[in-house]
């Protein structure tokens, strides 16, 4: 495992957040009237994920476990390895599903979900960041 490689990554994603928190609008109809939001926000939300799977894929090389298939499989790989929760895992996946449809279907974007990720869902990408830097510390 490159410390080095991981802590760039994990500063990466706090920026990415904290953009995110930063632009967010209070309510999901200013965000839906706001292109301009919505790429910075969609943006910032896909690289988070990305960053978040990148970072694990990273751990996963260094480990004995089988190497994952799919994005959303590199959770599943972490919590199988004892590194996150169950539920920390799902929640990532979900974010996964939110990236692709942001990257492939971008004019299918539910705003309001959207919204709702930004506002109430960012803490599992900090968890995760958390849960990886008491990894490195050790």
């Amino acid at each position: 495992m490159d410390r080095e490689v991981i802590e760039h990554k994990l500063e990466s994603l706090r920026r990415c957040l904290q953009r995110v928190a930063d632009k967010c609008p209070p309510n999901p109809e200013m965000l839906e009237r706001d292109p301009d939001l919505q790429d910075i926000i969609a943006l910032n939300l896909t690289r988070a994920v990305q960053l978040c799977v990148d970072i694990a894929a990273h751990l996963i090389a260094g480990m004995e476990v089988p190497p994952p298939d799919t994005m959303g499989q590199t959770f599943d790989a972490l919590a199988k390895a004892g590194v996150i929760h169950e539920n920390l895992a799902m929640q990532l996946k979900q974010a996964v599903g939110f990236r692709n449809v942001a990257v492939h279907n971008y004019e299918e974007i539910n705003w309001t979900i959207v919204h709702t990720i930004a506002r109430h869902h960012l803490g599992n990408f900090t968890e995760f960041a958390r849960v990886i830097v008491s990894r490195l510390a050790r």
